[in-house]
Parts: C-alpha cells; structure tokens; sequence
C-alpha cells in the first residue's frame, strides 16, 4: 500500500506533503515505539528539512524515540553542527522534533559498529549478475539499527550509475551497510558499465540490494521524493519500500532524463557545490557521458573542489582513473584495493577498449578544478586550468557541437537513439 502523489509539473506544498505522509503512516505503526529515521548527507538535492519537520509533526509525539540517521555509504561523516544545518534545525526550529531526538552518522569507518546479517551465496550472485560474477558475499549492517523497533527511509530518487535509480532499500544498502557487500555491488554495476545501468529502474545491483533487504527482518517504511532541479517536490509516495520506490522511480525517470538528438564533441559540466571531491563529482561524467561524441571530451569544471576523495584519495592515487577492461585484465595488480574504488575509477573514465596492454578511452575526462596538472597527471585524467574557462564561451552552443549542462550530476542525459530495456 502505497500514499502518494507526483507529476512532473506538480509542486507540492507543506500542507500536501503533510497529508501524505500522515496518511501513509497509521498512527499505530509508530505509537510508543522506537524510530530511526535514514536520511542522504548534502550530496543530494531535496527539500529536507521539510520532510524533518513533517515526520516530527505526524510521529514525534506518538514515538517514544525518534532519532536520525545519516546514511553517508562511505561519504565524510559530518558534524553535529552540519547535520543540524541539513536537516533545518537552526535557530528556533528545534522545536519541530522531540527535545531528546539524536543525529547520528553511519560510520561505516568503525568495524565494531557492523553486525552481520547474512550473505548472498555463490548462486545467488551468479543468478543475480547473470554469470559475470561467483562468490560468496557477507551482508552486515549498523547494528544501531537493532535499538529501534522501526524503521524510516527518507530520500530523493534519480538515475544512479551503480544501481539504476536511487533511494528506497539504497539507503541501507549502501547507506548504513558494511564494506563487503558495498564494494561487491558496486564492482559488479562497474563490470556492468554506467549505460548499461543509469537510468534503467530494473538492474541486477538493484536486485541484490532487494535480496539483502529480506535480511533485516523488522519493520521499515520509506518516504520516497522525486525533487525538481529547483528543490521543489514533484512527487511524494509513502509506503512499503519498494513500491514506493518503484512510484518514484517512474516519475524520476520522466523528470530527470533529457535525450539530444546528436553527441556532442565537447560537453562541459558545472559540479555544484554539493560535490566537493571527485568522488562525488564524477557523477558530472556517469550523468553526461552518453552524449558525448567518440573522440570528445567531457569537462568536469569545478573551481571548488580541491580533493579526490578524503577517503580513497591514497587509493585512487595509486591506481589511476581506467576503464572498466584495463582492469579486468589486470585483477590480480588490484586484490588489495577495495573494489568500490575499482567501480568509481572506471566509471569517472568511462568506456573503452583494452588490447594488447593498450588502453583507449572512448572519450577524454578532463578536470578543470582545483586539482594540479601534477597529481591529474598522475590520476590519467585530463587538466585545464579553471581560470581559463569562460562559462559565457560554452553557453548556447549545440549547434556547434558543444554542450554546457549546470549544476551537472543529478539529471541524466542520453541520445534520443539509445535503446534502453
């Protein structure tokens, strides 16, 4: 059973998204139980420190606990002081949750925080990744998860280059999970390459975060947003977690994909603020990529950004940006890097073709950010200096083969001509 509404011109107002979410939560569903709430950090765009003030009007007073969770996968824990600033809560607005609600991050970092819960068997991961893989996989999960009789998804869904679309069981998985099963799904959607995956609502990475789904075993409700670009919600859908997914994922797919008639020979993102480190930022490429004619170049401009990644920064430094067959060939060079960094890796370098030791990228990345000719050097990725970029040289252009998207790394964009099942 799912409550809801969406469109791709609706705008919905506090009152609307009150009356969703008050009838899509009976009131006995959380009457004197426990609640953890899972929300996205700043990467994503959506209205929530509306939804914040809405779950503390339908349940604060019923929950004998409502406490929040951010669900960063491995993205930098944030502060107290920046949690609170996502979630609204400055100034007086306190009084939109319980004075005893907690804010925590998901430390993904702190082994002793994970709890087993299961894993995907050899055939299962073989039936699921249609022979590409075959392993036994371990699921674990924050085990704070378990002090709490319920749970709450709250997230925005687009086309994600990992699963297909985002948001639902995602903010568990990777969410709130632990490094096996992260790392093992995001390989297996990088072997599976971005296009074959973004935008596509039913992918085999979605089908093994589903399968480990039926592992929690309790209660979990999801409140799936579909976001416009200007922050507004176009659509709201409340319910079991994957039909409410599912609701939003078909109105995301309306809303955030753009299809051109022709590639172009030179494409060039602007990464928004949210994205202060390639690791976040790649999605300029994983969303762009597809346009881009073979032979051109995908500019991912952002001034801002100074780091690879605060997490995998050492790691990627070491292994370089490569597409997905460079390695395939060379696997046993990798063994100890996690392979979620592998995934990201080719994913920000895209396609290609690896024969005889030679790797030919089908397009040129290039960063125009504040990261050194140096250290891009050393990544395999293309430099231009920021400073010479003229936003005003690259706008209006596609006539003449060249495309600027802004506030690129949320909508998608393909040929008109693309074929997707």
């Amino acid at each position: 059973m799912v409550s809801g509404k969406g469109a791709p011109d609706l705008k919905l107002t506090e009152n609307e998204v009150l009356e969703i979410v008050a009838s899509g939560i009976p009131v006995d569903l959380f009457k004197n139980k426990r609640v953890l709430v899972l929300t996205p950090d700043t990467t994503r765009t959506c209205p929530l420190p509306l939804m914040v003030r809405t779950l503390g009007n339908v349940i604060g007073k019923r929950a004998t606990q409502l406490d929040f969770m951010v669900a960063l996968g491995t993205h930098t824990p944030m502060l107290q002081a920046d949690i609170r600033a996502l979630f609204g809560l400055t100034g007086n607005t306190q009084d939109a949750l319980p004075l005893d609600s907690q804010l925590f991050n998901h430390r993904w970092d702190l082994p002793e925080t994970l709890q087993p819960i299961g894993e995907l068997t050899q055939d299962e991961i073989k039936d699921i990744s249609g022979g590409l893989l075959r392993e036994r996989v371990a699921v674990a999960v924050n085990r704070k998860i378990y002090d709490y009789d319920h749970i709450i998804i709250v997230g925005p869904v687009f086309p994600h280059e990992v699963v297909g679309f985002s948001g639902g069981a995602k903010y568990i998985f990777p969410g709130i999970s632990g490094g096996d099963f992260l790392h093992f799904f995001h390989w297996l959607g990088a072997v599976i390459t971005c296009a074959k995956t973004i935008g596509i609502k039913h992918t085999p990475v979605r089908r093994a975060i589903d399968r480990a789904m039926e592992m929690i075993q309790m209660p979990v409700h999801c409140l799936a947003m579909v976001a416009s670009p200007d922050n507004s919600l176009c659509g709201l859908y409340t319910g079991d977690v994957q039909a409410a997914w599912s609701q939003a994922a078909d109105l995301s797919a309306q809303i955030h994909i753009k299809t051109k008639d022709e590639p172009f020979q030179i494409v060039l993102g602007r990464a928004p603020e949210m994205y202060d480190e390639i690791w976040t930022a790649g999605k300029v490429m994983y969303k762009l990529e597809q346009v881009v004619a073979d032979g051109g170049r995908l500019i991912i401009y952002g001034p801002h950004i100074s780091e690879v990644s605060r997490t995998w920064g050492r790691d990627l430094d070491a292994i370089g940006y490569h597409i997905r067959d460079y390695f395939l060939a060379n696997m046993h060079r990798f063994r100890n890097v996690p392979r979620g960094v592998l995934a990201h890796s080719t994913h920000v370098r895209g396609t290609g073709t690896y024969v005889n030791g030679e790797e030919k990228p089908r397009i040129e990345v290039v960063l125009a950010t504040g990261i050194s000719k140096k250290r891009c050097d050393r990544l395999n990725l293309g430099y231009m200096d920021p400073a010479t970029i003229q936003i005003e040289d690259y706008k209006g252009r596609e006539d003449d083969g060249i495309l600027f998207v802004d506030h690129a790394g949320e909508m998608l964009y393909r040929l008109a001509s693309t074929n997707v099942k």
